[in-house]
């Protein structure tokens, strides 16, 4: 017995002193979020909901690989404060060769973590260059009413330009400060529209990495260490990194291809037209549901961006100007004025947030509102005239015919009239054999007078 415990117990403490195996780790998790073309409210919620997805998933780094030209400041700064709440470490990569974040990428690029270029790219002319936007020819001091202060080349700049400015170059400056960047060319790249190519950009302190792929770029990010937030700072551990590419979905596609003023303008016009030819052919429903559908995508795609809305309505009216001239004898007047409303209201509803390629140019709203002039002036012209035409077809079309009575059952009488049978009524009495003349539908009947052979061998209608 004591042999047994004796040999239970060598067994046991050989068991107990055998290594442990560790457990497999599972590798890290990195999220690559593809942002390519301007910066737009869809691009601000692809953004946004990414980082959201890529932290509750548990994703080690969340990687933009960014490629812009630059968009909207509200759409930039939403981005920007999500950024700086986030809860793990993210990485601007400017990417593939060739690519750029120029204006409001420059401003993604300062807020993020780490910031990462290909060998061929740039950053920089972050200036707010749809500033103090007006009339072609306006003078910045015509545009506001009085002068600001003078930029660097002595040229006078106006007010509001200059606030914008300055609260751009403070915005971007703060970015620099908080990650240790260098904010010097920061504020030139607002004030003077500076860029830097990637080995300027890494020698000057504005990125810390180039990388020519994204395996290069997360062999540099690790053993990096990232301060989030939070104020915890992390060492990134992201050897044989699980990647997971995500790009826009359908409905992110949808927003940014609505998110166009041009567009915008385009679906509004479609929209009255549709509306317009469903008015002038009640029934036909097609044209009133296709209108109403582009009109309420045209208005969703406007209330995406900082449009003026009184720019908005007075395109509006403009359009409705335009029908009013196919309804309304104005000798052209309605027509004329509604041309000028349209092309100064698409000219007043892009403010000075929205970027230059974002805005309605003169010879586009030109060209556009001559094709809505045209388009409803001349089809509305052919529409009332065709109404106003004699009917070829139904009872309607049987006035002014001819025929001659046929039969008469007690006080009903039977004309045939275009080859058919029909009843009539006439205010005089009629007989077999007298010919007639319809003047009138009424019913399933048809008013009818008799005609009364002249003279000279022509015939006339006698009147009841």
């Amino acid at each position: 017995m004591v042999k047994c415990l004796m040999f239970c117990l060598s067994w046991l403490l050989m068991v107990l002193a055998l290594p442990v195996q560790a457990q497999p780790q599972a590798p890290a998790i990195v999220r690559v979020l593809e942002v390519q073309g301007a910066i737009s409210p869809a691009t601000a919620d692809f953004i946004t909901a990414g980082i959201a997805d890529a932290e509750a998933a548990g994703a080690h780094v969340l990687i933009l690989e960014l490629d812009t030209p630059g968009g909207l400041d509200a759409s930039m700064r939403t981005i920007i404060r999500r950024m700086l709440s986030s809860q793990l470490p993210i990485v601007v990569y400017v990417a593939p060769d060739g690519a750029r974040a120029a204006s409001a990428g420059t401003f993604i690029l300062y807020a993020s973590h780490i910031a990462a270029m290909t060998p061929a790219s740039n950053l920089g002319a972050a200036s707010p260059v749809a500033v103090g936007a007006g009339l072609p020819g306006q003078k910045p001091e015509e545009r506001s009413g009085k002068k600001g202060a003078e930029d660097e080349a002595g040229r006078p700049r106006d007010t509001m330009e200059a606030k914008v400015t300055n609260d751009a170059a403070a915005y971007i400056r703060s970015l620099a400060e908080l990650r240790g960047r260098d904010a010097d060319f920061a504020e030139a790249a607002v004030r003077e529209a500076r860029s830097l190519s990637a080995g300027e950009a890494l020698k000057a302190g504005v990125v810390e990495i180039i990388a020519p792929s994204l395996n290069a770029l997360l062999s540099e990010l690790d053993g990096r260490e990232v301060t989030l937030a939070s104020g915890q700072t992390i060492t990134l551990a992201i050897g044989n990194a699980q990647v997971e590419r995500i790009g826009p979905d359908w409905r992110h596609r949808v927003l940014a291809f609505l998110a166009n003023p041009q567009l915008a303008v385009i679906l509004l016009m479609l929209g009255i037209y549709g509306l317009f030819f469903e008015m002038m052919s009640p029934g036909a429903a097609l044209p009133g549901v296709a209108g109403l559908i582009c009109l309420l995508l045209g208005l969703y795609g406007l209330h995406m961006l900082p449009v003026n809305w009184a720019g908005v309505a007075l395109l509006c009216l403009g359009l409705l100007m335009m029908i009013g001239e196919v309804f309304l004898p104005s000798f052209g007047a309605l027509g004329v004025g509604g041309l000028l409303a349209f092309v100064l209201g698409g000219l007043f509803m892009t403010g000075p947030n929205v970027p230059n390629y974002y805005e309605l140019s003169i010879p586009f709203l030109v060209s556009v509102g001559l094709a809505s002039a045209v388009i409803i002036i001349g089809a509305g012209t052919v529409a009332i005239r065709s109404r106003r035409n004699k009917s070829v077809i139904g009872r309607e079309a049987m006035v002014g015919e001819r025929g001659r009575v046929v039969g008469m059952e007690g006080r009903v009488v039977y004309a045939e009239i275009r080859g058919e049978n029909w009843r009539v009524i006439c205010g005089e009495p009629l007989q077999l054999g007298d010919e007639v003349i319809v003047t009138a539908a009424q019913d399933l009947k048809l008013r009818v007078e008799k005609v009364v052979k002249a003279d000279a061998g022509t015939t006339r209608p006698q009147s009841a």
